[in-house]
């Protein structure tokens, strides 16, 4: 492993070992309130989401009292995006792996300083939904650069973005007619934790293994594009569905 590698393994035991201690001091705390308002999945449940909150928490109020604008998260996710796509092009995993975690974190920062500072309008919620897919996109880009070695790799990776970008169209579709469709496994976060996982863990579980390179991406990749897909067709159902009925009244 290089020293970048090793670098990012030791940052990711650092963050792991923070969970044992709000398994202590987070007992008798309660549920972050943006938490508690959104839908969990398999992958990312409550706790999860809640310890996320108390780890980035100092900074969250540290820039609330500074004044930063919300907007500065939503063009510095992009950027982590741009950032995540040039290294998985460069084949450098363990960076692209950390860019999408700070994108991941600096949308988390873009909502919740908004709605802290009485700043929540429709202007922030359509720049934050708009940017995420732009984020996302310039990501997939690298990933397909650089899994494109193989049909396979590039097959899932194309299949990946894809079901990324329907996740997100049948919602905002759904909503256009009056209907919510929020369920499936693999909403953005999801998405995000296990892109950046795969990238973060290709390079010891393959040394270790004797693996080709990319093979524990490869694998992260196509989890999401069954994941994104099934969850693309579960909303497309769900939704269809209920305004079957509606029409029927």
């Amino acid at each position: 492993m290089t020293l970048i590698d090793t670098l990012a393994l030791t940052l990711v035991a650092v963050v792991v070992g923070t969970i044992p201690v709000f398994a202590i001091v987070g007992r008798n705390r309660p549920l972050d309130p943006d938490v508690a308002r959104r839908s969990t999945t398999v992958l990312l449940g409550f706790w999860a989401r809640d310890w996320l909150m108390w780890v980035i928490g100092p900074v969250e109020r540290a820039m609330i009292r500074a004044r930063v604008s919300p907007d500065i998260f939503n063009y510095l996710s992009v950027a982590f995006g741009i950032g995540a796509g040039a290294a998985f092009a460069q084949g450098a995993l363990s960076v692209a792996g950390w860019a999408i975690l700070f994108g991941g974190v600096a949308d988390v920062f873009d909502g919740r300083i908004a709605r802290a500072r009485g700043m929540a309008s429709r202007y922030g919620a359509f720049m934050d939904s708009t940017l995420d897919r732009f984020a996302e996109a310039f990501s997939f880009v690298g990933v397909t650069w650089y899994l494109s070695t193989t049909p396979w790799g590039a097959a899932v990776s194309v299949l990946a973005i894809s079901g990324s970008l329907l996740v997100s169209y049948t919602r905002a579709r759904g909503e256009a007619v009056g209907v919510s469709g929020t369920g499936g496994v693999m909403q953005r976060a999801e998405r995000l934790v296990l892109l950046a996982l795969g990238a973060l863990a290709d390079a010891a579980v393959t040394t270790r293994w004797g693996w080709p390179t990319g093979t524990v991406l490869t694998a992260a990749v196509a989890l999401i594009a069954l994941g994104a897909m099934g969850t693309a067709i579960y909303r497309t159902v769900s939704i269809a569905r209920i305004l079957a009925r509606q029409d029927d009244l």
